[in-house]
C-alpha cells in the first residue's frame, strides 16, 4: 500500500462532516499511523517473558501476556468452580440493533436453553456473536493460517492480534478464549446460512484453531520465526488440547436445507478438539417454518412447542453431562487410546 492509499483509507473513518474542524489533527495522526505501518509496529508495548518460558528474555506483547494470564486464572477457576458453568453461543448475525430491528430465532432458542440450565442448577454464560454486527468497532479478525505452516507457529492464545501497525485492534477473541476456558460445557446454537454456519460463528471457529495443538509459549519460536517453529514440530510436538474434557451440545436450525450437514460439521469439530458429546438428546437439528415465508418464521417458532422442549433437553443433557464429567462419572471408553494420526 502506498502513502496516498493509506491516507485515504485512514481518513475514511472520519468522513462525517462533524470531523471537519479536526482535519489537521487527523492528518497528524495519519502521519504517525503511516510511520507505524512502515515500521511494522505490531506490538509497541512489550516486556521480557520472564521465568517459565523457553527464552525468559524474549520481549512479549504485554497485551498477549495479559490474555495468557487471564486464561491461566480461568483454568484454575474452572477446576474449583462450585457449580457447572455452560457457555451458550448464539451464532446468528441478527439482533434488534441491526438493520431488521428484530432479535433472531437463535437468540430466542438460547434464552430457552438458559432457562433450562438454571433449572438444572448450572451457571449460564450467554455469548451473543451478533454483537459483531451491531457494536462499534468490535471484531473477530480472521485467522491467518499460521498452523498450515507449522503447528508451533500457532500460539495459544492467538498472538496474531492485536496488530497495531495494521490497525487490527479491538479483537474480541481475547475475551472469548477466556469464556471458553471457564466453561465446563458449551452449547452452540446456530441458524443455517447458505448450507453453512453464519460468518460470526465461523470467524470464532477459525480463531479457536489455537486451542487444538497451539503453542502456549511464543518465546519457543521467538514470535513468528518459521524455521524455529518447524524444527520444534519435527522434534516431536504433542499437540496440546487446551479445551479437552469439556462437554458440548448443539442446536442447529434452518428453513429449507443444510441443518444436518452443519450439525455434523460442528460436532466433528468439537470432538476433534477433545470435547465430549453430552448424549443423543444434546445434538439437535430442526427446521422452523419449512418452506414457509420468512415473514412468518417467528410465529412458526412460537407454534413449535416440541422444538422448544427439545432445546431445553439439549441444555439439560449438557448440564448433567458437565456435572458427571466433573465428578469423574462420564464414561469415556476410548480414554487412554493413543491417536496415531495426531494433528
Amino acid at each position: 500500500m502506498d502513502r496516498a492509499a493509506f491516507q485515504a483509507r485512514f481518513e475514511a473513518r472520519f468522513a462525517d462532516p462533524r470531523f471537519d474542524g479536526e482535519r489537521a489533527a487527523i492528518d497528524r495522526l495519519a502521519t504517525i499511523a503511516w510511520r507505524n505501518h512502515e515500521d511494522s509496529r505490531k506490538a509497541p508495548r512489550t516486556r521480557p517473558a520472564g521465568p517459565g518460558h523457553a527464552d525468559p528474555s524474549y520481549e512479549l506483547s504485554t497485551e498477549w501476556s495479559e490474555t495468557r494470564a487471564r486464561l491461566q486464572a480461568a483454568q484454575a477457576g474452572w477446576a474449583r468452580a462450585p457449580r457447572s458453568r455452560v457457555l451458550l453461543v448464539s451464532g446468528a448475525a441478527r439482533n434488534d440493533q441491526t438493520c431488521p430491528g428484530e432479535n433472531s430465532k437463535t437468540m430466542r432458542l438460547a434464552r430457552l436453553a438458559q432457562t433450562a440450565l438454571a433449572e438444572e442448577g448450572a451457571e449460564a454464560d450467554l455469548l451473543d456473536l451478533s454483537l459483531l454486527t451491531s457494536d462499534y468497532d468490535r471484531h473477530i479478525h480472521p485467522c491467518k493460517g499460521c498452523v498450515s505452516t507449522t503447528m508451533p507457529l500457532c500460539h495459544w492464545p492467538c498472538s496474531c492480534y492485536p496488530n497495531h501497525a495494521l490497525g487490527q485492534v479491538n479483537d474480541w477473541m481475547a475475551e472469548i478464549y477466556e469464556r471458553w476456558v471457564s466453561a465446563h460445557g458449551v452449547i452452540l446454537l446456530a441458524p443455517t446460512y447458505w448450507y453453512q454456519s453464519p460468518s460470526p460463528l465461523k470467524q470464532m471457529i477459525d480463531r479457536l484453531v489455537c486451542a487444538d495443538g497451539g503453542n502456549p509459549d511464543p518465546t519457543s519460536t521467538h514470535g513468528k520465526k518459521v524455521e524455529e517453529a518447524r524444527a520444534l514440530e519435527k522434534r516431536g510436538w504433542d499437540y496440546p488440547q487446551h479445551l479437552a474434557g469439556r462437554v458440548f451440545g448443539l442446536v442447529v436450525h434452518g428453513d429449507v436445507a443444510g441443518v444436518e450437514a452443519q450439525r455434523r460439521n460442528l460436532a466433528d469439530w468439537l470432538q476433534w478438539m477433545g470435547l465430549l458429546p453430552a448424549g443423543f438428546a444434546s445434538q439437535l437439528d430442526r427446521y422452523v417454518g419449512y418452506y414457509e415465508p420468512y415473514a412468518d418464521s417467528h410465529a412458526a417458532l412460537d407454534a413449535d412447542r416440541a422444538l422448544q422442549e427439545e432445546v431445553g433437553n439439549v441444555a439439560r443433557a449438557v448440564a448433567r453431562a458437565a456435572d458427571a464429567a466433573r465428578a469423574g462419572r462420564l464414561a469415556r471408553p476410548d480414554a487412554g487410546l493413543v491417536n496415531p494420526r495426531r494433528k
